[in-house]
C-alpha cells in the first residue's frame, strides 16, 4: 500500500534548490516571448490562462519604475513599427508585437552634463509602483505558493538606457567616476523602492536582477574594469538584499565566465540564463561551481523548435541528469522562448523537463 504523495510548494521547492539541497524535482520556469503566447493561443493555449499558470511557472517577479519617468511619447506608427519616446528620454523602434529587440535611435545622455541634468529625477517616490493592481497580484501569486521575487534592472546594462554603447564603453575607459556615479544611482534607488515595497506589504523571497555583461564572443569590457566599477556596486547589492532574507539571482546574458568568481564572491546565489551559443556549458559549470552556486537554464531552445524530438530530449536528459544533482539547479531555456516553438514542442519539453528533473524519494 503506497503513502500519500508529497507535493511540494513552489516556493519551497525553489528555496531547497538555492540552498543546493533536492526537493521533489527542479523547479521550472520560462520566459516565452509575447508574439510566441500569440502563437500557442491559435495552437491550443486556453484562453485566460497564462502560460505561468498552465506550465506551472514557480517564480513571480515584482517590481518599481526605477527610470526618469519622462512621459511616454508615440512620435510615429504604421501597420508594423511603433516609434516612441521611453520613460528614459530616449527614443526606440519596435515592431508592434515588441517581439524582438528595438532599433535604438536616439539616446538622453551624451555627456556627463545631460546625465546630471537627469540624476535629479531619480529619487524614491511612491509614485514608481502600481500599488493596487501590483499589491493584488502579488497576494494572488504569494497564496498560490510562488516564490516572489523583486525584479530590477541594474549596472552596465540599465545604464545602456541612457548612454549609447559606443559611448558608454568609451566612458568605462575614460571616465569611471561618470560611470560608477551612474551604477551606484540607480542601485541605490533599487534598493529604496525594494524597501518601500516591503514597508507596504510585498513579501519577497529573492531579488532577480538583470545585467547583460557579455555577447557571443565574450565579455563587453574587461574583467578588471568589473572588478573596479561594477564588482563593489554588486557587492552592496547583494548584502541589501541577503540583510532582508532574499536569495540574489542575476540574469546575465552572454560569454561571463569570467565574472563568475566575482558573482560568487558578491554572493550572487543563482545565475541565469547560461547561454548555450555563446559557450556557457551547464555540465562544466556545475562541474566547476555547482558547490558555490545555483544555476538556472542552459537548455538550448534552438533545439525546441526542430522536426527530431530526440535532439532535445537527449540535451534535457544529458544537461538535467547531471545539474539536479545535490539540488542548486532550477530549469530554464538558454535565454527565452521564441516564436517559432510550437504550443505541442513546449508541452513535450515541460514533460521531459518534469520526467528527468525528478528526484527520487
Amino acid at each position: 500500500m503506497s503513502g500519500p504523495v508529497f507535493k511540494m510548494e513552489s516556493r519551497e521547492r525553489v528555496k531547497r534548490a538555492l540552498d543546493h539541497k533536492e526537493g521533489d524535482r527542479i523547479p521550472i520556469h520560462d520566459s516565452p516571448w509575447q508574439a510566441t503566447i500569440d502563437r500557442w493561443r491559435r495552437e491550443g493555449l486556453p484562453s485566460g490562462v497564462s502560460p505561468a499558470d498552465y506550465f506551472g511557472y514557480e517564480l513571480c517577479g515584482f517590481g518599481a519604475d526605477t527610470s526618469p519617468q519622462f512621459p511616454i511619447e508615440i512620435l510615429s506608427e504604421d501597420e508594423e513599427y511603433i516609434v516612441e519616446r521611453t520613460s528614459y528620454g530616449g527614443i526606440r523602434k519596435n515592431h508592434r508585437d515588441y517581439s524582438t529587440t528595438p532599433m535604438i535611435i536616439d539616446y538622453p545622455c551624451k555627456s556627463r552634463e545631460d546625465w546630471e541634468k537627469i540624476k535629479p529625477r531619480l529619487k524614491p517616490s511612491d509614485y514608481r509602483v502600481d500599488w493596487v493592481s501590483g499589491l493584488q497580484n502579488f497576494h494572488r501569486e504569494y497564496s498560490r505558493g510562488r516564490f516572489i521575487t523583486y525584479n530590477a534592472a541594474v549596472g552596465y546594462d540599465k545604464i545602456q538606457n541612457y548612454v549609447a554603447s559606443p559611448r558608454l564603453l568609451k566612458a568605462v575607459l575614460t571616465e569611471p567616476d561618470w560611470v560608477m556615479d551612474m551604477y551606484w544611482t540607480d542601485a541605490k534607488l533599487a534598493m529604496e523602492m525594494c524597501d518601500r515595497m516591503m514597508k507596504a506589504g510585498f513579501k519577497f523571497d529573492g531579488a532577480f536582477l538583470f545585467c547583460d555583461l557579455g555577447y557571443r564572443g565574450g565579455l563587453f569590457f574587461s574583467p578588471k574594469h568589473y572588478e573596479e566599477q561594477l564588482h563593489p556596486v554588486f557587492k552592496e547589492l547583494c548584502r541589501f538584499f541577503h540583510s532582508r532574507g532574499m536569495y540574489v539571482i542575476l540574469h546575465c546574458c552572454g560569454r561571463v565566465k569570467d565574472l563568475i568568481p566575482y558573482f560568487i564572491e558578491e554572493g550572487i546565489d543563482c545565475l541565469q540564463p547560461l547561454e548555450v551559443k555563446a559557450g556557457m556549458d551547464l555540465i562544466e559549470l556545475k562541474e566547476k561551481y555547482g558547490d558555490k552556486m545555483a544555476f538556472m537554464g542552459g537548455i538550448d531552445v534552438r533545439l525546441m523548435a526542430l522536426d527530431d524530438p530526440k535532439l532535445i530530449e537527449e540535451e534535457i536528459k544529458r544537461k538535467i541528469t547531471v545539474a539536479k544533482e545535490g539540488g542548486g539547479y532550477i530549469y530554464h531555456s538558454d535565454h527565452s522562448v521564441p516564436k517559432n516553438v510550437s504550443f505541442k514542442q513546449y508541452k513535450r519539453v515541460i514533460e521531459l523537463v518534469k520526467k528527468y528533473g525528478k528526484y527520487e524519494n
